[in-house]
């Protein structure tokens, strides 16, 4: 008998490619292999796919005497993790001739002699109990996606992973709880009902219904106006930012308001954005459509921030993709840590290079921190202690590439007894997380319509390289002619220059004027730090 094929897929860093499984059985003692790679949880499929297969009411392969082998092809590649079991089981079925394809019409979109594909095949994924259910998968989306550009008509999957499932729009997809339902369907017995997708591409809201503003209301933090002005400019145009100050002055608390005034991901981005959290295999039940938002402790290893690993995966500065990735007590971070973060602070990547590999991650997000302004965080009036030597040590910790690629520095000020007593110091509209929302969005629609006219596909003036400045940024003399008395005066670096520039472009977007004046300019030199 010739050997069953059957396909899965293994995640590769955020990608995935196609596995081949192919079945055989021959004649002989008994004994039941699993080759190509795999780890011990691919290993230990043999048990729960034998287990399964005698409990959905077939003869289980560990009770009959011959040989059977299960290549994972490419066998070069690493295979981990529980997904193959469904397809393993599969194969074996059709291998022993217990079942077969019912008369299924070839599918256009795949051609065997090209592809090397039987055109009856379907792809599947899923982790089998011994009792023949089909348990939920991690990374599924990326799979599904990489199925889908692979040519595969169906797939089929978890009942659990139904949420996830629904974003793949070019594939037919069929939920299942157990083994007996995939036999019964691809037999003929009985026939699936395919997932209907219930989101639109052509119409991002219903991508978006319901969606809420996430993150503690910004009108709640009281005072500190010019801070909350420099998280409007960071959230407009993408921008690293750090908050300083003495500690209780609201620094965390004006952090964790910050998401409330970022607008929703684009379609594109929340489907960029829910497959990194899928194929990390930290990923909810449902599509990610705001911007992420990570704050590991300062403790948090090297490898947990940027990433790595023997096989490499995907860090903090990754997942925070399109977000925000916020460090408080910045200072307190690994020195190595905090230097790893140059490139991806610079280029809107990660490379992490191993010995057996080297994986390229995202990493676009706005950078926000928080610091003290000294070691004891305590004012000289009430007992600060530090030497003008330990402070600048303190400040040391951040050296000057990192300070460089800060775009805004946000001094943060003790807040008057008068604007925290209850009843005192009413809430001003205007610092709204509502309405700097508002504020914010039409910011970044004039970037965005600006950057399609010249045919680039970035969102942020953050992103804007040198090239991108000299055709879209537009400046009079007069600001032209106190950007270079203030660059030559504070001797500013060719990055901190452009860096002005960027924020003064977010600025001008947000008063919303097309020129570039000295108020601009000015503003984004108040944001700089000497």
């Amino acid at each position: 008998m010739s050997p069953a094929r059957s396909y899965s897929a293994q995640l590769v860093g955020l990608e995935a490619e196609i596995i081949n499984i192919e079945v055989d059985i021959s004649n002989g003692l008994h004994s039941f292999s699993v080759i190509g790679l795999g780890d011990k949880s691919v290993e230990e499929s043999k048990d729960r796919v034998s287990a399964a297969i005698k409990n959905t009411g077939y003869i289980s392969p560990k009770q009959k005497n011959q040989k059977v082998v299960v290549s994972l092809a490419p066998a070069d590649m690493r295979k981990e993790g529980p997904a193959f079991d469904l397809s393993i089981a599969i194969g074996y079925l059709l291998a022993s001739g217990e079942i077969s394809y019912a008369d299924i019409p070839p599918n256009p979109k795949m051609n065997e002699e090209t592809d090397g594909y039987n055109p009856k095949d379907n792809i599947f994924f899923g982790e089998l109990s011994l009792e023949g259910n089909i348990r939920k998968i991690s990374g599924l989306l990326p799979m599904l996606f990489c199925a889908e550009r692979s040519g595969f008509k169906s797939a089929f999957i978890p009942k659990e992973n139904v949420d996830e499932a629904s974003l793949a729009k070019g594939i037919d997809i069929y939920t299942v709880s157990t083994l007996r339902e995939v036999v019964d369907h691809i037999t003929g017995t009985k026939t699936l009902e395919k997932l209907r997708i219930c989101l639109d591409c052509d119409s991002q809201q219903e991508v978006y219904k319901g969606d809420a503003l996430s993150g503690i209301d910004m009108g709640l933090v009281r005072g500190n106006e010019i801070a909350k002005r420099g998280l409007e400019i960071a959230a407009a145009g993408a921008h690293n930012t750090l908050l300083y100050g003495l500690p209780g002055t609201g620094k965390t608390m004006l952090a964790q308001s910050f998401p409330s005034i970022l607008p929703a991901l684009e379609y594109e981005q929340a489907i960029e954005v829910t497959s990194i959290h899928s194929a990390a295999r930290v990923l909810s039940s449902k599509l990610i459509t705001r911007p992420p938002f990570r704050a590991p402790h300062h403790t948090a290893s090297h490898i947990s921030i940027v990433g790595g690993g023997a096989i490499p995966r995907p860090g903090e500065i990754t997942l925070a993709h399109r977000g925000v990735l916020f460090l408080d007590e910045f200072p307190e971070f690994e020195r190595q840590t905090i230097e790893a973060l140059r490139q991806p602070l610079e280029e809107r990547v990660i490379t992490i290079s191993r010995a057996k590999g080297s994986i390229t991650f995202p990493a676009q997000t706005i950078l926000l921190a928080s610091m003290n302004s000294c070691p004891c965080g305590k004012p000289r009036k009430k007992g600060c202690l530090c030497s003008e030597t330990m402070i600048n040590n303190y400040w040391r910790k951040l050296s000057g590439p990192i300070r460089d690629r800060i775009d805004i520095w946000v001094h943060i000020d003790a807040v008057e007894y008068e604007k925290l007593a209850p009843g005192r110091g009413g809430r001003d509209n205007r610092w709204q997380s509502g309405e700097m929302a508002r504020r914010v969005q039409i910011a970044r629609e004039v970037q965005l319509k600006r950057f399609r006219s010249i045919g680039r596909s970035i969102y942020f003036n953050s992103e804007m390289n040198a090239s991108d400045i000299e055709k879209v940024i537009c400046i009079d003399e007069a600001a032209r002619l106190a950007l270079e008395t203030s660059v030559r005066k504070l001797e500013l670096s060719g990055r901190a220059f452009h860096r002005i520039i960027k924020v003064a472009r977010t600025i001008a977007d947000l008063d919303g004027v097309e020129t570039i004046t000295k108020k601009q300019i000015y503003e984004a030199l108040q944001f700089r730090k000497r």
